[in-house]
């Protein structure tokens, strides 16, 4: 999104702020500023895990909306179960509509169209609710692939704020916060899967490597 020079400034200067804050800091500003105007979401994926574990420390039982594409692991399932059990986690679960569903299975979409097929599963699913908030959180990481590399803790995209409070982080970070607070790990990473989406479109691989292997797809869509 292009901004006007004052609105540039001013974001810059958001980011830098939120850059030089704490960890903790930086999301109980955003969920004490916007409250029930912030949207986070979660994949349950192989990072998932650290951005659930702040929220439930600093905000316990704050919703967390999450997308069941109905092609997920079912490790995935059972690792969602485990951190809601472990962690007391609000999770507001959303599913596509059912015809857009069954047609994406019928049609094994995934193999022709896998825009479309992320579309009606996971992007449509997230903006019937996206419009009632102001700022959405994720936990994207930048080390995971190239676009992620380039994003800002804070930015504004298509009429809503996108905060991504770990995106800084790198690998080593990431993988000291699991261990110190000994937080559990997706079941398929000891396998070799780094990261972790539908069964058709994951491979084994490092990073998102293993995600829609073969193609120059990288993200599902909700984020770019």
């Amino acid at each position: 999104m292009q901004f006007s020079g004052m609105e540039a400034v001013k974001m810059q200067k958001i980011n830098e702020s939120l850059s030089s804050a704490h960890i903790d800091a930086r999301i109980a500003h955003i969920l004490n500023k916007y409250k029930s105007k912030v949207l986070i979401t979660t994949s349950f994926g192989t990072t998932s895990v650290v951005l659930l574990h702040m929220i439930s420390r600093i905000k316990p039982n704050f919703p967390i909306h999450f997308v069941d594409t109905g092609f997920l692991f079912p490790e995935t399932h059972v690792y969602k179960e485990e951190l809601i059990r472990r962690f007391g986690l609000n999770i507001i679960t959303h599913k596509a509509e059912f015809e857009l569903n069954q047609k994406s299975r019928h049609s094994e979409l995934w193999k022709t169209d896998p825009d479309l097929c992320c579309n009606y599963n996971k992007i449509q699913p997230v903006e019937r609710i996206l419009g009632d908030h102001e700022v959405w959180v994720s936990g994207l990481i930048g080390y995971q692939n190239s676009f992620r590399t380039g994003l800002d803790i804070l930015q504004k995209r298509k009429g809503v704020y996108r905060f991504y409070p770990i995106i800084d982080w790198t690998e080593s970070q990431v993988n000291e916060y699991m261990e110190f607070y000994a937080l559990p790990r997706h079941p398929l990473e000891g396998l070799g899967f780094a990261s972790v989406g539908c069964t058709h479109c994951t491979k084994k691989g490092d990073h998102r490597d293993g995600r829609w292997s073969g193609t120059d797809k990288s993200e599902c869509g909700l984020h770019t």
